[in-house]
């Protein structure tokens, strides 16, 4: 329990000193590795609906006697980052809500999630806007693919600088519109270049009408990044014609895509960053206990597993401690060593979410594409 929370609780409270107590605080208030949850109004029961794994994931918040106030504390490591809602029941009814006494949200494709942000986690400078920092431009990208039998979109993004005369590094990035709209990527892209931490690079967002069937080891998708995508790019920017300067990156489903496709094209690809990769397997049968959907990914790494080999130079990984997938994720890493390719693997007190990937993408980027300044002093 927080130190406020008893500084509370022994007051003998009543709706005034809640009132009081309550004037100026920051919400949820942490206190080194404990957070107290607070939330207030006239309910039958609330509950903490959190993502981190190995909680429950559903926690009851008590209310305080003879108030409409109701808390719950929990040991939160520092530096961590935690999305959560509220389930509030009334009536025989119940909504998840966002926090209205906390305005850190994140957002992903299906709302937002309201943010803890543990002791000592900071929102990392470099992915805000900087209006010092020359832009870069996203320009359109639509490309026919026979492979897949339909039309493919992104967006292409340039950098400020761009000279026809010099060769650049592609970076390949499934999810393309989420990574654009939930993890600031052109912003950080914008500003590691502009500290010369990356090179400036070409980076193609691309997009799929159904991810779930493409990226999970699915050849026609390999053969079109490989075969189509990469050509067509060829044709029209000043790209570098070297497997290093081909990276293929991807988060979750899309991480399975990035390595997948470098399995089927080993060599072509010099480059792999995957954030929480949903690489689930088994070791007795053919189905993982994540349901149908993963039984492809399945296939592909318990063959990957029982035959690995080194199919690009450097892959970067990162997971984060609070996803289901960190087991997965870390029991890959020795295996990809074996294979003597440079692997690095970065965990955070995360989830599975876009800004725990935002937040990684420094690390992951100037390792695999370190810029002037970095070359200088490591």
């Amino acid at each position: 329990m927080t130190g406020a929370l008893r500084e509370l609780l022994e007051s003998h409270p009543d709706g005034a000193k809640v009132d009081a107590w309550m004037k100026g605080r920051h919400f949820p208030i942490v206190e080194g590795k404990c957070a107290t949850f607070v939330w207030r109004g006239h309910a039958d029961a609330v509950k903490l609906r959190h993502f981190i794994f190995g909680l429950e994931s559903a926690q009851d918040l008590t209310r305080l006697e003879n108030t409409d106030l109701w808390h719950l504390s929990l040991e939160i490591p520092p530096e961590s980052r935690v999305e959560y809602k509220f389930e509030v029941h009334r009536g025989g009814h119940s909504e998840w809500i966002e926090d209205p006494l906390n305005g850190q949200r994140a957002r992903d494709p299906f709302g937002a999630n309201s943010v803890l942000q543990g002791e000592g986690y900071v929102v990392p400078e470099w992915t805000r806007p900087d209006p010092r920092v020359r832009p870069g431009r996203l320009v359109p990208l639509s490309l026919r693919s026979a492979a897949l039998g339909g039309e493919r979109r992104g967006h292409i993004y340039l950098p400020a600088r761009l000279r026809a005369s010099r060769r650049y590094s592609l970076v390949v990035v499934h999810d393309g519109s989420d990574y654009l709209n939930y993890a600031g990527m052109k912003t950080v892209l914008d500003n590691l270049i502009d500290r010369l931490e990356i090179p400036e690079l070409i980076v193609a967002f691309v997009d799929s009408p159904d991810r779930l069937l493409e990226y999970a080891n699915h050849a026609q998708h390999a053969r079109f990044l490989t075969e189509e995508l990469v050509p067509h790019l060829y044709e029209r920017f000043p790209l570098r014609n070297t497997p290093r300067a081909r990276c293929l990156m991807g988060a979750s489903f899309g991480g399975v895509a990035a390595l997948s496709t470098a399995v089927s094209y080993p060599g072509f690809w010099g480059r792999v960053l995957v954030q929480s990769g949903s690489f689930a397997f088994t070791d007795i049968g053919d189905h993982n206990h994540r349901g149908p959907l993963f039984d492809p990914v399945v296939a592909f790494m318990n063959g990957f597993r029982a035959a690995p080999s080194a199919v690009t130079e450097k892959i970067f990984m990162s997971c984060g401690v609070y996803e289901s997938l960190i087991y997965e994720n870390r029991s890959l890493v020795p295996l990809l060593t074996e294979t003597g390719m440079q692997v690095r693997f970065v965990e955070a007190r995360d989830g599975h979410n876009w800004e725990n990937w935002r937040d990684r993408l420094r690390e992951g980027l100037s390792w695999l594409y370190p810029g002037p300044l970095l070359m200088v002093y490591e």
